[in-house]
């Protein structure tokens, strides 16, 4: 990125050298007494405000400019495209995301999916470091988006998840795994699966904890999310009578999904309303981060050339005032 630096900023401080040269210049200008006396103003009435008598000043402006030019100047002024090394912290994360029915219910606003879609984008605006993926599932799991640092594009991915994406279910071995593969290769020391659903396990051909165990096997931990108030929640259902809401249980396989993060070293969360779940999100954004080194390189060039064809500039044309237009004034 080039960007314009001076290597010796302190230079500037001789601006206030100007001070004294411009306070001496209009005390001179007031003190300045004409050599002709005349009884009457009259002759010179139609002379009066001319551009000349602005002018005249042209040339002290013109010299002040020079000066603060070349101030700049011994300031070096110089452009730099940056390259260095820096350390910076990052893992590689597949986020998976239940989209089955369910997650219209609205004990959270306005639905679980949409809460879930907010605080998930909220998050991955967070961790620009991070290389992050996104697998759905309901009664089968797809990629949405391979892990990837184009966190724009993820986003929009993100956003454009909604229910009846795939076939209605909750197949969360199905979905582990999906994400599994996407990580399997990872590089990375650090790898994260964070998977919210709020329901049961009830299709697919992979167990949870068949998943589960693959996630080990490759050092992926597994951070799950069961989403759903206490109870009861309104469900809406299309009726006879147009959209309808009812009130269901809200059914999680908790010990599930506590299992499945504790095999993995990994650790299970329970939100009841999106500011749990934001406080979720939170503390898995404090999960140890994989250290990474980015080479950056810096290069300079002295960029005074402009400064200098502009002092040359204001020189001459103060010379070819002083020798032209200005050369009888007092």
């Amino acid at each position: 990125m080039s960007q314009i630096k001076f290597l010796h900023p302190e230079m500037f401080f001789l601006m206030l050298g100007l001070l004294p040269m411009i306070g001496w210049y209009i005390w001179k200008h007031k003190t300045i007494q004409a050599s002709l006396q005349i009884s009457s103003l009259k002759g010179f009435a139609a002379n009066s405000g001319q551009w000349m008598e602005l002018v005249r000043h042209l040339p002290f402006v013109l010299r002040m400019i020079l000066f603060a030019l070349i101030i700049t100047i011994l300031a070096r002024p110089q452009s730099s495209n940056q390259l260095q090394n820096r350390i910076t912290e990052g893992i590689d994360i597949v986020m998976t995301l239940d989209i089955s029915g369910s997650m219209l219910a609205q004990d959270f606003k306005p639905n679980r999916l949409e809460a879930a879609k907010d605080v998930a984008v909220q998050f991955i605006n967070g961790r620009r470091d991070d290389k992050i993926g996104l697998v759905i599932f309901a009664a089968e799991s797809f990629t949405q988006c391979p892990i990837t640092t184009d966190h724009t594009v993820l986003t929009n991915l993100f956003m454009d998840i909604r229910t009846g994406m795939l076939e209605d279910g909750t197949a969360i071995g199905m979905g582990l795994a999906t994400a599994v593969a996407r990580l399997k290769s990872s590089e990375a020391k650090s790898k994260v699966i964070i998977l919210l659903t709020d329901g049961e396990n009830n299709r697919g051909d992979i167990a949870p904890m068949t998943a589960a165990e693959l996630a080990k096997t490759f050092g992926i931990r597994v951070y799950t999310i069961g989403v759903g108030t206490i109870g009861k929640a309104p469900y809406p259902v299309q009726t006879a009578f147009g959209l309808q809401y009812q009130e269901v249980d809200v059914k999680i396989d908790e010990p599930l999904l506590k299992e499945m993060a504790q095999l993995t070293g990994g650790e299970y969360f329970r939100a009841t309303d999106k500011e749990k779940l934001q406080q979720i999100y939170a503390k898995i954004d404090e999960l140890e981060k994989t250290k990474v080194e980015v080479q950056e390189y810096t290069k300079r060039q002295e960029e005074y050339q402009i400064f200098a064809l502009m002092a040359i500039a204001c020189l001459l044309a103060e010379i070819v005032l002083r020798n032209t237009l200005l050369r009888n004034l007092p």
